[in-house]
């Protein structure tokens, strides 16, 4: 992928960028993989605001990927590399050999008429979906079960990758792009390969306009509020928060709390935080 610039005949082009698609080869998404998806707007089911800042934006259909790459042994060739409105990550459509097709992620270097497959008998080549028990230490994977046949639930996004560290009994040893090391079930599932669309965030937007095409309304900064509006409000002038710490609009500290739980049952998985720090 590649990002391409605009002529700026407009004040707002002049620094807006974007994906030049090189890596997109099929523009029709496959009809039988999609769905309908309705709009939510940030609301629950009583009506009331649970995520700010929701709303509007382009129609989107949602592409059904196959996340748990079940169907073993069998090889599926790839028919063409698609954009996926709903995340950051293309997604590659494959035909298996007994005529059933399924969208993936579409691992950096996947091209049409390429062969992949699943299972424990698969090789280790890029796209190619196996259990952590028969993939080399060292190699990069994405797309990687929690929980086996949960299907992936770890590095999804454009660009990610993790890296198998070590293998040891009952559990294998994983480096996440977060920096931390945590240990994952061998018996787990993961594909090969670093998922593509690399340059996703170098894309500028450019405009507020984009930003609403996407469903994301604006933000306001408490600090230009009123005092009844937001603990940051209020003061003469560009005045600071008048707090210790950063608060939410309801009081609550914000930005930097911990909020992950002493006692959870997957802490003595994680080996190194993200921070550099070991779990106690």
């Amino acid at each position: 992928m590649g990002i391409k610039t605009y002529r700026p005949y407009t004040p707002s082009r002049r620094h807006m960028t974007g994906s030049d698609f090189s890596e997109i080869t099929k523009t029709t998404p496959e009809k039988s993989l999609l769905e309908a998806k309705s709009k939510t707007a940030g609301r629950n089911n009583q009506g009331k605001i649970t995520v700010r800042h929701r709303g509007g934006g382009a129609k989107r259909k949602y592409r059904v990927i196959d996340f748990k790459r079940k169907k073993d042994g069998i090889p599926a060739t790839v028919i063409g590399i698609e954009y996926d409105p709903n995340r950051t990550a293309n997604i590659a459509l494959i035909c298996y050999a007994d005529g059933e097709k399924a969208y993936i992620l579409a691992p950096q270097g996947l091209t049409d008429g390429m062969k992949v497959m699943n299972g424990p008998e698969a090789e280790v080549r890029v796209g190619n979906c196996l259990p952590l028990s028969e993939i080399p230490v060292g190699t990069q994977i994405h797309n990687i079960e929690l929980y086996p046949g949960r299907g992936g639930q770890l590095v999804r996004s454009a660009g990610n990758s993790a890296q198998l560290m070590a293998k040891e009994g009952k559990y294998a040893t994983l480096r996440l792009p977060s920096g931390e090391m945590r240990m994952v079930p061998i018996i787990c599932r993961a594909s090969i390969g670093v998922v593509g669309n690399g340059d996703h965030n170098l894309v500028n937007i450019g405009k507020a306009g984009r930003k609403r095409h996407m469903g994301i309304r604006p933000t306001v900064r408490g600090s230009v509020m009123n005092p009844n509006d937001h603990p940051h409000g209020g003061g003469e002038g560009k005045t600071g928060i008048g707090r210790p710490g950063p608060c939410t609009p309801w009081g609550k500290p914000a930005l930097g709390l911990k909020t992950r739980k002493k006692n959870k049952q997957s802490n003595k998985l994680i080996v190194r935080r993200r921070d550099g720090k070991g779990i106690k």
